[in-house]
């Protein structure tokens, strides 16, 4: 089944060229069928390579799928055009009008800076408090994982030695959840962060359980006693040649940046890069819609 998405957005003409089932306003208000609604709090620079990278996934399952993309109240974006927000993009505050199965918090490239001090933190802890009360289950990626442990467990990031930056092999370790249902024993996760948390701090919290880990990036997979929340430390959602880009942006501002690990072949950053996790991200997506946010929610969700 389709994700349903305003025809005007970039990412529409994208995923219909790679053969994703795409439909549009206009088609779907003549199917007598509830989608599953999902929010997208999407705080990405590169705005508009994440909605595609993420409705990639998300239009990839045998669901409906309804997206609203939301953007940050009191926050300018640098790096999206503002007509494009304004079209696409609804506010926090027509968010918490709504009602939704599921919601995406993304990443951020605010890692460094303490949370409190990050101009949009209150909005955003507004948002996952909501989220909470009126959304069954919340995906928190990377920054958004660490924001979200932090704010709703009080678990803190730390500062890594170096940036973490490459492809990572990590192991599942509980064979049971469903959110790992078809994953192999040990598969790659990308990563593009200069922070981290403890497993010791995760351990503690009785109401957190960790599905995934590596020696490299730590506990990378974690959701909440009751399933209502996700989080994932890395990136599943990129594309083969993000972290060649961000290489290739840091090198060329003359920042001093590491080869990313198990990335580019041969170690040779003028190889053109593979994606090696993208069946992990795929069932990852299709896992947490289905056991997560589909068989969770009543058809009815509204009156919930």
């Amino acid at each position: 089944m389709p994700i349903k998405i305003q025809s005007e957005l970039p990412a529409c003409e994208i995923l219909a060229r790679e053969n994703i089932f795409v439909m549009t306003e206009q088609r779907a208000s003549c199917q007598d069928i509830r989608p599953l609604k999902i929010a997208i709090v999407n705080l990405m620079p590169t705005k508009i390579a994440t909605e595609t990278q993420l409705l990639r996934l998300l239009g990839n399952t045998p669901l409906q799928v309804e997206i609203s993309l939301v953007r940050m109240e009191n926050h300018v974006s640098k790096n999206t055009a503002e007509n494009h927000l304004e079209k696409f993009y609804i506010g926090s505050e027509q968010l918490f009008e709504k009602t939704f199965d599921g919601m995406i918090i993304t990443g951020a490239p605010v890692e460094q800076i303490p949370f409190e001090q990050v101009d949009y933190w209150e909005d955003l802890c507004r948002i996952m408090d909501y989220a909470k009360k009126k959304v069954f289950c919340t995906l928190y990626i990377c920054w958004g994982a660490q924001a979200g442990l932090y704010h709703l467990y009080g678990v803190q990031k730390h500062l890594l030695e170096k940036k973490l930056f490459g492809v990572f092999p990590h192991a599942r370790t509980t064979n049971a959840d469903p959110l790992l249902r078809g994953f192999d024993d040990i598969f790659p996760i990308p990563h593009s962060r200069h922070t981290g948390i403890n497993i010791e701090d995760i351990l503690a919290e009785k109401s957190l359980t960790i599905l995934a880990q590596s020696p490299l990036s730590g506990p990378s997979i974690i959701k909440s006693s009751d399933n209502r929340s996700v989080f994932i430390m890395g990136h599943l959602e990129y594309d083969a040649n993000t972290l060649a880009d961000e290489y290739w942006r840091d090198k060329n501002k003359g920042l001093a940046i590491d080869i990313p690990q198990n990335y580019f072949p041969g170690d040779n950053p003028v190889q053109i890069p593979s994606s090696t996790w993208r069946s992990t991200a795929h069932l990852f997506y299709s896992n947490w819609l289905n056991y997560y946010v589909y068989q969770e929610t009543p058809y009815n969700f509204c009156s919930w």
